[in-house]
């Protein structure tokens, strides 16, 4: 192994000064972390949100969005590159994915029954149904099987008439035995 005689001189030296503990130099390793531990669980928490509830106009954070947004976060400015953020949220297991979609339901007083409901199920967990009424379903027709004359398959119309062209369900599962259970009805509780 070739090495340069300076440094082979400052080996020797520093041995002679502290021993066998001058064999681990404790040289830094590069630039010093930019971001602290509590700044990197601040960015993985920040791009696990949806962006519209921190008041951003958009519906998911591409790199750039969420670099821009977090060097302008009031109190806690962070500046991070893009590779190194995508490097970060890989780091953590955060990837980008295709959401699924849902409905926003219109109801005012949504998040206090949502409240009951988790509340309900936590306290009396052996023993909760959980009821969930929506509708109305429209009614698709969908091709089926059926015993027929060959060559003269039954017929269905493929519209139904307004009174007939909708439901209302209603589904309850038991959190204990997650066992479900749904009722049809032809028209909509009031």
């Amino acid at each position: 192994m070739q090495a340069d005689e300076d440094t082979v001189r400052d080996v020797i030296h520093r041995f002679n000064e502290i021993g066998l503990a001058c064999l681990d130099p404790r040289w830094a390793g590069g630039r010093p972390r930019l971001l602290s531990p509590d700044d990197e669980d601040f960015v993985v928490a920040t791009a696990t949100t949806r962006p519209t509830k921190l008041g951003e106009p958009f519906t998911r954070w591409s790199i750039r969005k969420l670099a821009d947004y977090l060097r302008k976060v009031h109190g806690r400015v962070i500046r991070i590159g893009r590779e190194a953020l995508r490097c970060l949220l890989a780091r953590r297991g955060i990837t980008f994915q295709r959401t699924k979609t849902w409905k926003e339901s219109p109801d005012p007083e949504r998040d206090a029954k949502l409240d009951r409901i988790e509340e309900v199920l936590e306290r009396f967990p052996d023993r909760v149904f959980a009821f969930d009424e929506f509708g109305p379903l429209g009614i698709r027709p969908t091709a089926g099987s059926c015993w027929a004359e060959q060559g003269r398959p039954e017929r269905h119309p493929a519209t139904y008439p307004a009174p007939t062209a909708c439901a209302t369900s209603m589904a309850a599962i038991r959190s204990a035995t997650t066992g479900c259970g749904a009722s049809t009805a032809r028209r909509r509780a009031p």
